[in-house]
């Protein structure tokens, strides 16, 4: 029987200048922390478990989850419009400890691995740098319209893992319509 001794912090901070007008910028930065588990053969588990997350409006690049991660990140959002939000953020992503492995996933979608998956990083902390955008506009009350393209620039753990594409592209096109 393990003893579960995990932690978590999440801190985020924001100010709306009054520069800029028509644009309404938001300037947003922060730092989570979900700890991880630096010996696996201690009979205490120590890694943060995201029960049943919702990481899609946290990491719309699904690479990471809050499970053994360090995320300091920034954030501008712009709404130039009262239709349109356009957000641009970068995330700079480590493991929190390099004797845990870097897991993967967004909850309870499949029975055999309740949805996560962890690969070791052979001791390499550093995840990467995530660069991203997203354009949202809302066509009326119940449909909206969604671009989204983030790019990672993979480090020494993605590179120990892989080693002839360490880097990612992702992007979508969402169509959202409320009934």
């Amino acid at each position: 029987m393990q003893t579960q001794r995990a932690s978590a912090v999440d801190v985020e901070g924001g100010v709306q200048p009054k520069i800029a007008g028509r644009l309404r910028p938001w300037l947003r930065g922060g730092f989570t922390y979900g700890s991880g588990d630096g010996n696996p053969s201690d009979n205490r588990h120590e890694t943060f478990f995201q029960l049943l997350p919702t990481p899609r409006p946290y990491a719309r690049f699904p690479f990471f989850n809050m499970m053994n991660t360090e995320d300091g990140y920034g954030i501008l959002l712009l709404r130039p419009h009262a239709k349109v939000t356009i957000s641009s953020e970068f995330h700079a992503l480590r493991l929190s400890d390099a004797n845990d492995f870097w897991y993967s996933g967004g909850g309870a979608f499949q029975p055999w691995t309740f949805g996560y998956t962890g690969r070791s990083t052979s001791g390499r902390r550093s995840l990467g740098n995530l660069y991203d955008t997203g354009i949202e506009y809302r066509v009326n009350r119940r449909l909206t319209l969604s671009g989204y393209l983030g790019y990672t620039q993979g480090l020494a753990a993605m590179e120990q893992i892989y080693p002839n594409g360490k880097d990612g592209k992702f992007g979508y096109l969402e169509f959202l319509h409320k009934f």
